[in-house]
């Protein structure tokens, strides 16, 4: 029995056997992890693929919009001298929060994602880039081409959740802080830089 091209005998690993898109960095693939009514922080497994439980969130903060990662993409040496406040990058892959009208509603899924901007986030000293980006094809969204064009309170959500999803009152404050706001073609630009990371990382 013969199969079609491409076939994939066993699961691919979602963050090293995926690719980052055929019209990357414009428009990504994005393996989701996490959705907007999650209460527990799923994670990928590095070593396996899998999904693995984190942590269960100790309060009610919910992500804004879908959360995943793009595959093939690292935040090494060039995702780190993007970030003038950061003295390196994270060593994961590039984070990205997807808004779709239409709810999704289970995780582990993958998805296209057009690139609208991103928020600069430094996490103890690390470059940890948050990219934005519309489910594509979606009707509700199809005009928005800069992260500048969303709501201002769409904005406030996702600002407030990524400084404050790691606080625990009466413990010190995480160290983090966003360092501004970029649109589409700064976005581009990161995801690039990520996918060049990659290559150094783990090769082509």
């Amino acid at each position: 029995m013969s199969f079609p091209k491409p076939f994939y005998r066993w699961r691919p690993h979602p963050w090293h056997g995926l690719s980052a898109g055929p019209e990357a960095p414009r428009i990504v693939h994005a393996y989701i992890e996490i959705t907007t009514y999650d209460t527990v922080k799923y994670e990928v497994d590095k070593e396996t693929g899998y999904l693995r439980v984190d942590r269960p969130q100790r309060f009610s903060s919910q992500p804004p919009a879908l959360y995943g990662f793009i595959p093939r993409t690292y935040c090494g040496a060039r995702i780190g001298a993007m970030s003038p406040k950061a003295e390196r990058g994270d060593s994961d892959p590039l984070d990205i929060c997807v808004l779709s009208e239409r709810p999704i509603t289970r995780a582990e899924v993958l998805l296209n994602a057009r690139v609208i901007g991103g928020l600069r986030m430094v996490d103890d000293q690390e470059a940890d880039d948050k990219i934005i980006a519309v489910l594509e094809n979606d009707s509700f969204w199809s005009r928005i081409e800069n992260f500048s064009q969303l709501p201002d309170v769409l904005i406030d959500r996702f600002r407030h959740y990524f400084l404050t999803y790691k606080s625990v009152p009466g413990q010190e404050a995480a160290k983090v802080e966003l360092d501004g706001i970029y649109d589409a073609e700064e976005a581009q630009k990161v995801v690039l830089a990520s996918m060049r990371d990659y290559g150094d990382e783990y090769g082509d």
